[in-house]
């Protein structure tokens, strides 16, 4: 009995630190561009900041990112263009994309949601990891490129709203690059929909 006691304790404590390490290991930290690429068919707004969140719609840890930008839009005075961008990898049912999430991100105030065939856009912006957020500027800028949770699935104050809240308000912050948590946008098992990917 005793063993049995210091085994499950054993395997208790190692899935907890498996779990843990998952949730606050980033994903794939592509490099974006630092102009706008003229050859994206997504919606570059000359009259005001451009935000773009490259999303997979099978992730569970993208409701985080979205509630996120979420509380971010109500917070700004000046809301940039946002485009939600899901990937939609060839091969797949026409309606893959179409989940719970890419019904809530429909449902952000303001935000239009792009379906990324073949992943095109993603490539095109070198985003790698599900809730990569980019925000250019009017000239076609970037001003900032990461994440906007401060883990996996985890909602609250971190380092990539505040300094998208200071580019938006005040034009400029110290911190332009932060960590993505998320499921990669290109792994196997990602594209195929498991809810478990990992990077």
């Amino acid at each position: 009995m005793i063993i049995a006691v210091i085994l499950w304790l054993g395997i208790a404590c190692g899935a907890s630190v498996l779990m843990t390490r998952y949730s606050t290991c980033p994903g794939t930290d592509g490099t974006a561009p630092v102009s706008w690429p003229g050859d994206s068919q997504l919606s570059f707004d000359g009259h005001r900041n451009t935000l773009l969140m490259f999303l997979h719609p099978h992730c569970p840890c993208s409701r985080a990112s979205l509630g996120e930008l979420d509380r971010l839009l109500a917070q700004v005075s000046k809301p940039p263009s946002v485009e939600l961008v899901f990937l939609k990898p060839d091969g797949t049912p026409s309606d893959w994309a179409e989940t719970d999430l890419w019904r809530s991100a429909s449902a952000i105030p303001g935000a239009k949601v792009y379906c990324d065939k073949g992943g095109l856009e993603a490539r095109r912006f070198n985003a790698a990891t599900s809730g990569q957020t980019l925000l250019y500027d009017l000239e076609g800028r970037l001003r900032f490129q990461g994440g906007i949770t401060v883990e996996r699935g985890h909602a609250g104050d971190n380092p990539g709203r505040t300094a998208l809240r200071e580019l938006l308000q005040e034009g400029h912050s110290q911190q332009t690059k932060t960590p993505v948590f998320g499921c990669e946008l290109f792994e196997d098992q990602c594209q195929k929909g498991n809810l478990l990917c990992k990077p």
